[in-house]
């Protein structure tokens, strides 16, 4: 987690993944968080609306407890739509980093794999971009209905300590 400006090794693990590196060959140890850099945006897929407005409510929480200052909140149709509405915003100056919130359900076809493959790479294409943190808070693709719901505010919260871990 971040503290007092410094990512640790907690948050050194969620960044490089479930082995944990020695601090000295870890690129991010001891890496400063520019405490200027700290207004994100949030953008929702409103296809699953009651699920997206639970995944606005986790994302608001922790924002305020990471000292995140929320300038934007925009709802798009569906996951194809944010990649745009993330480019958009990620073109203001008044906004260093967002998060991507949303559902790609399994369906009968592998529609839903599709788009989550072609949303995703648009995602991290961004990120490069622009240089700055798009956490991605988007369930599936292909998961199923009965697997949504204990899943919808764990991701909207990692998304967003996503964003702030990254902002450096």
């Amino acid at each position: 987690s971040l503290r007092g400006g410094v990512i640790d090794d907690e948050a050194i693990l969620c960044l490089c993944g479930s082995e944990r590196l020695p601090r000295s060959s870890n690129p991010l140890a001891m890496t400063q968080v520019n405490p200027m850099s700290k207004r994100i945006a949030l953008v929702l897929g409103s296809f699953h609306k009651e699920y997206g407005m639970q995944m606005l409510e986790s994302a608001r929480e922790t924002a305020k407890e990471l000292g995140l200052e929320i300038v934007e909140e925009v709802w798009v149709p569906g996951s194809i739509e944010k990649p745009l509405a993330l480019k958009r915003l990620l073109m203001r100056d008044d906004i260093d980093g967002a998060a991507a919130l949303g559902i790609i359900e399994r369906g009968e076809t592998k529609h839903g794999l599709v788009m989550g493959e072609v949303v995703y790479d648009a995602i991290i294409r961004l990120q490069l971009e622009f240089m700055k943190p798009i956490g991605l808070g988007i369930l599936g693709p292909e998961i199923l209905p009965d697997q949504i719901e204990k899943r919808v505010r764990p991701y909207a919260k990692a998304a967003v300590e996503a964003v702030a871990k990254m902002l450096v």
